[in-house]
């Protein structure tokens, strides 16, 4: 699939623009790859939280010519100089949002619970953390073991699912540990599965009806009571 024709840091480039140029809003939206409300929230932010721009002429994203051509023309759709270099996985450790760091504990505490077959060094690999956070995690020895909940990488944003079932499958070869599916076994569960719910139903449908207590001293009666008076 074909790289997109937006500059390497689409939001710094936008507030470059929006401070050193004349292009409207539209403009610098269609050539950031954003929407123009994201522009429009950029422009207004204040200046403790502006985000520090990145001149798209500099990082020859952007020639001089073009820009001036879109600021004498607010119909003219500014275009890339040439796209930029994507950057490359290093086989170092992944690289994480700040906003997710602090839910890595809780992936690694569900891939240990879940996934025992895989290693630190896996996991180190996989969410970008140490091994001695993970064996800390292990040993119930982390500063904030009793706040942790287990929960899927997947679903904190961690890692991906092809990621993830890759490595388990990995991890179970290596283990020894067989992850086909026995057929019978699954019709077998899920016929019983049906079973339970079924019985489930049956049950909730003929449970007898509870009657309404009218003996002294119940709310009814206390209710007629003071309605007598």
């Amino acid at each position: 699939m074909a790289a997109p024709s937006v500059p390497l840091m689409p939001h710094a480039t936008a507030a470059w623009l929006v401070d050193n140029s004349a292009l409207t809003f539209s403009q610098i939206a269609e050539y950031c790859g954003l929407h123009i409300l994201e522009v429009q929230a950029i422009a207004d932010d204040t200046a403790a939280t502006k985000l520090k721009g990145r001149d798209p002429i500099r990082a020859g994203e952007l020639t001089r010519e073009e820009l001036t051509a879109g600021e004498a023309d607010a119909d003219h759709v500014v275009k890339m100089a040439r796209l930029p270099e994507q950057a490359r996985r290093t086989s170092g450790p992944r690289y994480t949002p700040v906003s997710k760091r602090q839910d890595k504990p809780d992936g690694i505490l569900w891939i240990i619970k879940n996934h025992p077959e895989i290693s630190d060094a896996q996991i180190s690999k996989l969410i970008g953390t140490t091994k001695n956070t993970i064996s800390d995690i292990r040993t119930k020895s982390h500063w904030n073991y009793a706040n942790l909940q287990a929960r899927d990488p997947v679903t904190l944003g961690l890692t991906s699912q092809r990621e993830m079932d890759s490595l388990v499958a990995a991890a179970a070869k290596k283990a020894g540990i067989d992850m086909s599916v026995d057929p019978e076994k699954a019709a077998a569960d899920r016929a019983a599965l049906i079973n339970q719910l079924q019985a489930e139903r049956y049950a909730a449908a003929n449970a007898p009806e509870t009657p309404v207590s009218n003996t002294p001293g119940t709310a009814l009666e206390q209710g007629e009571a003071l309605f007598r008076r």
